[in-house]
């Protein structure tokens, strides 16, 4: 008898556990779904909420990239362009993490309406690159886009995060 009291309060004690920590990572992430606002090609506003896309890094707005004829073209403008026309209206669905970037975005993975990720999007289509100092996920997608010669990747570019410390092309 005794044994299966303690056995009892065992799993009790287990289950416990079990139901506090599945509660405890609820909260240490959030979703948020509605109609997106793209302020550039890797920022979103969904329910006056800015979020950062984790994992990619897109083309500033005032980044000028060359085509493959060597013609300057905006290349973070045309980013920020095909995402607006990827989500098209619909809802988005992203789930936030826990800490928010070092300007106060929370930073999130998101998906288009269809379920399709969009970050992988982004970089299969050359509009982002996969932003290695924060992920690895999004290493092959953006493997395709530079052999499919997609987006960014048709010409010369300088990957985003070295144009904002202030590397331009020549």
């Amino acid at each position: 008898m005794r044994w299966e009291i303690m056995h009892l309060k065992s799993i009790f004690m287990m289950t416990a556990f079990t139901i506090a920590a599945a509660g405890a990572s609820v909260a240490l992430s959030d979703q948020i779904a509605g109609q997106a606002r793209v302020v550039d090609g890797d920022t979103l506003v969904v329910d006056d909420r800015k979020i950062r896309l984790n994992g990619v890094d897109a083309p500033e707005m005032r980044q000028n990239c060359l085509d493959a004829s060597n013609e300057w073209y905006p290349c973070g403008n045309e980013a920020a362009q095909a995402l607006s026309r990827r989500i098209s209206g619909q809802p988005v669905t992203c789930v936030l993490n826990p800490q928010p970037d070092r300007y106060g975005r929370a930073i999130g993975t998101c998906w288009f309406s269809d379920g399709e990720d969009m970050q992988s999007w982004l970089v299969r289509w050359g509009w982002a690159v996969a932003y290695r100092r924060y992920s690895s996920r999004y290493l092959h997608d953006e493997s395709r886009a530079r052999g499919n010669r997609s987006g960014i990747w048709r010409g010369r570019f300088v990957v985003p995060w070295h144009w904002r410390r202030g590397a331009r092309l020549q």
